[in-house]
């Protein structure tokens, strides 16, 4: 067994866990981490004889990480080590040692919390901050704090690039063991900064073919995604026409696990790969052979947008952690290199670490999930909490799908949604499918929605992917191997449906079942043409998507949207993959999601009120009808609503209430400020608008069209809002007109704060002291004006101006009013509002 890194803080890490529960360890890449430590814990006599389960990010780390281990011991996968991954598994009675990804954590806590016979948790590559690693991480805790005492259950996190110092907190102040050095020096080769709009395919193409004609053996390149893996591929193969010792290898997440080993693999003797791979590359995997990193500095990452409730993608530099994992690679075997396509000063820039997925990701699934173990996210430990917009979103979901009863706990329905292996939409489609006797239909929808789009390209029609998976047409060359893993997923979803349909639907080999199950999953995207054959959609969540391009199912009044989403540049969300819908559904199956909603709203070109009942499916009007003998009440509240979309300045304010609004303000904040109970109300306009029912609904009675707003007597209306005796106490605390030693009554604008007094300076002279008022709590900010009015200085210290800068002024102001009169010594002159001061 070769040497590694690793193996000099292993008595460390041994000792750290034998006397206490929780352990972090930093290892940068190459230290041999992933294959060394579960193995060199697994006869610890704290482990008494239990098994160890460890935690891999992705199906094809957590397969090769088994394989490694199990080769190690001279065994095979199964044995001693084995894994479970979806849609494969390899285990025996005498496995101890068991890889596992995210999913397949989270379901044996909900089924086993306590972990019974698992004496040892690992965290692997934790510093990827997964979704599922966060939720498997907190429900872990929390069982092991109610559930076990003895043995203990021990939880190590380990990764290249963690914040162990902020996970040690997390973990109790657990020790932090530390692995030093790489295990072989990879250099650094900088670029220049991309320009604004340039293409990434042709530097990295370029920078391929200069390491190729430069550096020995194989290269991993990283990319954004796909749509650049293809293009890089492309225009590689055009440029090295006829050589045949240069393999290309794409691999990313979507290809299937035998695709991504032969990427993985090593390249045949005489040969050199170039591995084109997303950033599944990063971590825990070693390509045999590469000594050559090229890295563009980007990735493509899902951000959920709680407003629409849609994912979307966006391309992003990568973090200086992702940086330095991604350079590890290079490092693996032997000294290597690392081509970074942007320049140092950029590299200093880039964030210190990637964000947490569970702060921009959609938490439907772990909303279900914390359902189903009974908790609210306050009640476990996070390195970070689920955003409070993003999970209230996800239980609005969960509650049209009927997985959540209304106090909030999980329904009979959630509960057999929460056991299934799939997002909360597809798991209440196979349910409701399976009810309606549409179980075959369902699994296959399920699996395409599951996997990558096994005809990308082809259109967005779901019918046509369904006549593969039936076998009515064939996939071509190259696509079997997406129709084979969709299959192999049906089967799966097949194996978990169990019991009778409740009530079959006659022809269950309709096709327009289809369009019924993608809507039973997706209830918010509904979607109805704008105009006839346009491809232009309103969705029921009342946003709009499109067709980027002309579609057949552009025929279709109503569609069901299953993939959608925008990238960076597109304004608008692009349909991916939708089938057509039949609308008279939604008078049988579909029954739940129609609602009737009496609507009293403004037509806008006419300004008057109209009043119709309206059958809806989410913000989609099936059909509308007149509605007559409106109450008073109703009335009212629809006025209401038209003021608080449409803002208070549909009311007839003035500028001289709206002063007055800003005095009995500026009272109210002084006394906020002091920390004193004001007696003065609250009239901003946020305050307004929440409040319309109390003070602006008695005088709505004869406002019936848009004209009228402008006939209330607002000023009467607000003014007496204010108790006696507030409006005396409103003129003598914050008056409208401030006297100046001149005799002037100069107006006090109260819209800034503090307010205003513009005066001309003149008609200061003999003030010493900047004016105050409200009992002197509130000094007032002077525009000291020139003869003709305008400022020459802004202060609210008056007798620091005549100390130390009206010296200045006055020069400037003598040179360009000479018949005005400008004393050496202001504070004994005589205030003027005139040109000279009499007697002069």
């Amino acid at each position: 067994m070769i040497s590694l890194p690793i193996d000099l803080v292993l008595p460390s890490l041994r000792e750290a866990l034998a006397k206490r529960d929780e352990a972090v360890l930093e290892a940068p890449p190459g230290a041999g981490k992933t294959t060394r430590v579960p193995l060199a814990l697994l006869d610890e006599p704290w482990l008494a004889g239990q098994s160890i389960l460890m935690l891999e990010p992705r199906r094809l780390a957590a397969r090769a990480a088994a394989e490694r281990l199990a080769s190690e011991l001279g065994e095979k996968v199964g044995e001693t080590v084995g894994y479970r991954i979806r849609l494969d598994s390899k285990v025996g009675p005498k496995t101890r040692i068991e890889v596992v990804t995210e999913g397949i954590l989270t379901r044996r806590l909900q089924d086993d919390p306590a972990l019974e016979g698992v004496g040892l948790l690992i965290f692997d590559e934790f510093h990827e901050r997964s979704l599922d690693a966060d939720l498997a991480l907190a429900l872990s805790l929390n069982g092991r704090e109610l559930l076990r005492d003895d043995p203990p259950l021990k939880i190590l996190l380990m990764s290249a690039t963690l914040e162990g110092e902020r996970l040690s907190t997390l973990l109790d102040d657990a020790p932090v063991v530390r692995s030093e050095g790489r295990m072989f020096p990879v250099s650094t080769q900088w670029g220049r900064p991309f320009q604004p709009g340039e293409f990434v395919e042709p530097r990295v193409v370029q920078t391929v073919l200069d390491a190729l004609g430069s550096e020995s053996g194989s290269l991993l390149v990283f990319l954004p995604g796909q749509a650049e893996i293809r293009r890089v591929h492309q225009q590689l193969a055009e440029a090295l026409g006829e050589r045949r010792d240069v393999l290309l290898c794409p691999l990313h997440g979507e290809l299937d696990l035998d695709a991504q080993r032969a990427a993985i693999d090593p390249a045949p003797a005489g040969k050199r790969k170039v591995v084109l791979a997303t950033n599944i590359a990063e971590t825990s995997l070693t390509i045999d052979g590469v000594r050559v990193v090229v890295d563009a500095g980007l990735a493509r990452v899902p951000r959920f947008d709680p407003g629409s409730g849609m994912t979307r993608l966006d391309t992003q530099r990568i973090s200086r952690a992702s940086a330095t994992q991604r350079a590890g690679r290079a490092g693996r075997l032997e000294p290597g290199v690392c081509y970074r396509l942007w320049s140092e000063a950029q590299h200093d820039q880039l964030a210190a670490y990637g964000s947490a997925e569970i702060l921009q990701a959609d938490l439907a699934g772990l909303a279900l999930q914390l359902a189903r173990w009974g908790v609210e996210p306050g009640q476990l430990q996070w390195l970070d909490q689920p955003p409070a917009a993003a999970f209230a979103q996800a239980r609005d979901l969960l509650q049209r799908l009927g997985a959540l009863q209304d106090d909030g706990r999980l329904s009979r329905h959630g509960q057999a949604m929460a056991e299934l292996p799939a997002h909360p939409r597809i798991a209440h489609l196979l349910l409701r499918g399976h009810d309606l006797g549409l179980a075959d239909m369902a699994c296959n929808v399920a699996a395409l929605l599951g996997e990558r789009d096994i005809l990308r390209g082809a259109g967005a029609d779901l019918h046509s992917r369904l006549a593969l998976l039936s076998g009515e047409h064939k996939a071509q060359r190259g696509g079997q191997g997406g129709v084979q893993r969709a299959r192999q997923l049906a089967r799966q979803y097949r194996s978990y449906l169990r019991g009778t349909p409740g009530q079959p639907v006659s022809d269950p080999q309709d096709s327009r079942w289809l369009g019924a199950l993608l809507a039973l999953a997706y209830p918010d995207r509904v979607a109805r043409q704008r105009r006839a054959g346009g491809a232009e959609y309103r969705l029921a969540n009342g946003r709009a998507a499109l067709f980027g391009e002309a579609d057949a199912l552009m025929k279709h009044e109503w569609l069901v949207v299953a993939d959608l989403g925008s990238r960076q540049g597109q304004r608008e969300e692009r349909i991916y993959l939708a089938a057509d819908l039949d609308e008279s559904l939604f008078d049988t199956v579909l029954s739940e999601q129609v609602r009737q909603v009496d609507e009293l709203d403004w037509d806008e070109r006419e300004g008057v009120l109209r009043a119709e009942r309206q059958i809806k499916v989410g913000e989609l009007v099936l059909s509308r009808a007149p509605l007559t003998n409106l109450d008073d009440e109703a009335r009212t509240r629809a006025l209401i609503n038209h003021v608080r979309r449409k803002g208070l300045e549909l009311l007839p304010w003035t500028p001289e209430l709206r002063q007055w609004q800003a005095r009995v303000e500026l009272l109210r904040t002084l006394d906020v400020e002091a920390g004193v109970e004001s007696q003065w109300p609250d009239l901003r306009d946020e305050a307004l608008l929440a409040t319309l029912e109390q003070w602006l609904a008695p005088y709505l009675g004869k406002v019936s069209r848009l004209s009228h707003f402008a006939q209330l007597d607002l000023s009467s209306i607000l003014r007496n809002l204010l108790p006696w005796p507030l409006p005396q106490h409103l003129d003598a605390l914050a008056p409208q007109t401030v006297a100046v030693p001149s005799g002037s009554n100069i107006r006090v604008d109260y819209s800034e704060r503090p307010p205003v007094l513009a005066v001309r300076l003149q008609e200061l002279f003999g003030q010493v002291d900047t004016p105050r008022i409200a009992n002197g709590r509130q000094v007032l900010k002077l525009h000291l004006l020139s003869p003709a009015r305008r400022p020459v200085q802004v202060t609210q210290d008056l007798a620091n101006f005549w100390k130390s800068t009206y010296g200045e002024v006055k020069k400037d102001l003598k040179g360009r009013y000479p018949k005005h009169f400008w004393p050496d010594d202001p504070l004994v002159a005589q205030a003027t509002a005139r040109a000279k001061p009499r007697g002069t």
